[in-house]
């Protein structure tokens, strides 16, 4: 049986709200949409950039940049949400990181869990192409509501039975700090944690004492 543990958060890591969003973002708005195939308006544009100020605005540029090259059309809000880095993994990342069996551990987000309820019963079934377009169908619209109502992400572990394999799914989220070391520490008894782990959280505990 598959159990998880809630990661311990950070704050969200958006912007602060702004009164008025920098003139960078409202222009690259604007040119993205023109070089999409649509001239926005300076009002336009710049209710859009208000729209996204809660966003890192870097990670927004980022996100515009990846429309210009991937976009044919009329520029739309969930265009760009649906390319910004917040945290959360795409959807081809999303799909190989999901457990194949019950023996497999995985660190996952809501999103990423909530799309494996659809897909695993498909896969267990043997279709494993209906299982794969359904993750990314649902993992997709449950990754683009979330950012519309800008929720933070938030990562989580879902243990399988095979014990061996669990240090190596939580090491990995450690180190890209999905997990905190505590957490870790918690999941993995110190009489089962190898050397490697066992320096490498005594080295995060002395870290976070300085």
């Amino acid at each position: 049986m598959r159990y998880s543990h809630l990661a311990d958060q950070d704050a969200f890591e958006a912007g602060m709200h702004r009164a008025t969003p920098g003139r960078e973002l409202v222009e690259a708005i604007a040119l993205t949409s023109e070089l999409c195939g649509m001239v926005l308006s300076p009002a336009a544009a710049e209710m859009l950039a208000r729209d996204l100020a809660d966003f890192n605005e870097n990670a927004v540029l980022e996100a515009l940049g990846r429309c210009r090259m991937e976009l044919q059309g009329a520029l739309k809000m969930a265009d760009i949400l649906a390319r910004l880095d917040d945290g959360r993994p795409g959807v081809e990342e999303a799909w190989a990181m999901m457990p194949k069996t019950e023996l497999a551990s995985v660190v996952w987000t809501d999103e990423m869990a909530q799309a494996w309820g659809i897909a695993s019963p498909l896969l267990n079934n043997g279709d494993a192409i209906g299982a794969r377009m359904a993750f990314r169908e649902i993992y997709a619209k449950a990754v683009l509501d979330a950012r519309i109502r800008r929720a933070p992400v938030r990562w989580m572990p879902s243990l399988g039975s095979d014990v061996a394999s669990r240090e190596s799914v939580l090491l990995e989220a450690l180190q890209k700090k999905r997990l905190t070391a505590a957490h870790v520490a918690h999941l993995l008894p110190s009489r089962a944690v190898s050397r490697e782990i066992q320096e490498i959280l005594a080295q995060l505990k002395l870290k976070n004492l300085h």
